[in-house]
């Protein structure tokens, strides 16, 4: 959590009552602290320039400014986004992912998920519901891949720049382990689990782990 005991969280949803729920459930949680609410984009961003959360929870459809866009702003800065969505629309999702956002989760999230997904986010993990990462394994394993766009196109020389050490944890990226348990798999110290992930996205200019994840599966012309 950067060194922070407390896990600093800012919630941007627009409706009052689904962003009542959230921070209710926020706060009530040990450890963590809703430190901002946002009820539109462009509040979300001005709001977490100037408080630096750990992780900003982040509704899709947002008034004023989208949530897509407000996403792609403040990963740009460094921040932690774990955005809102709706399984059934998938242009959010790859629009989202593209942004460089670090997790998903549905609408209909139970409490206790909720909380698992931003503790790992602050973390420097990602998280992505099940029924989500379904839909994106489908999809990019795909021999034709329409949303080919929502990952940046990789080169061969960026790939090869990579360590063997590095291309080991890609390798647990795409299996969806986290810095702990690549860290116990590869026989390393967490820390250094994730500043092999930071040098990998550094390297291949990826903007999230979910791109990472999404970049190490195998595709179906490659079997």
């Amino acid at each position: 959590m950067n060194g922070i005991e407390r896990l600093r969280v800012l919630v941007a949803e627009d409706q009052a009552a689904v962003r009542a729920g959230l921070v209710l459930i926020l706060d009530a949680a040990p450890g963590i602290e809703v430190v901002g609410q946002a009820a539109n984009g462009e509040e979300a961003v001005a709001l977490a320039r100037s408080l630096r959360p750990d992780v900003v929870l982040m509704d899709i459809r947002m008034p004023r400014l989208d949530g897509i866009s407000a996403t792609r702003e403040l990963t740009g800065e460094g921040l932690d986004v774990l955005v809102l969505t709706t399984f059934d629309l998938d242009e959010y999702v790859f629009g989202a992912l593209r942004a460089g956002a670090a997790g998903f989760l549905l609408k209909t999230v139970e409490a206790d998920r909720l909380v698992e997904a931003v503790r790992l986010v602050a973390r420097g993990d990602g998280f992505v519901a099940p029924e989500i990462t379904r839909r994106l394994i489908s999809t990019f394993a795909a021999p034709e891949r329409p949303e080919a766009g929502a990952v940046p196109e990789v080169s061969g020389e960026a790939l090869a720049s990579l360590t063997p050490r590095e291309r080991d944890v890609l390798a647990c990226l795409g299996r969806g382990l986290s810095n702990h348990q690549i860290a116990r798999e590869l026989n390393m110290a967490e820390a250094t689990a994730k500043t092999h992930v930071s040098r990998i996205l550094a390297k291949l200019g990826l903007r999230s782990r979910v791109q990472a994840a999404i970049l190490a599966q195998p595709r179906a012309t490659d079997r």
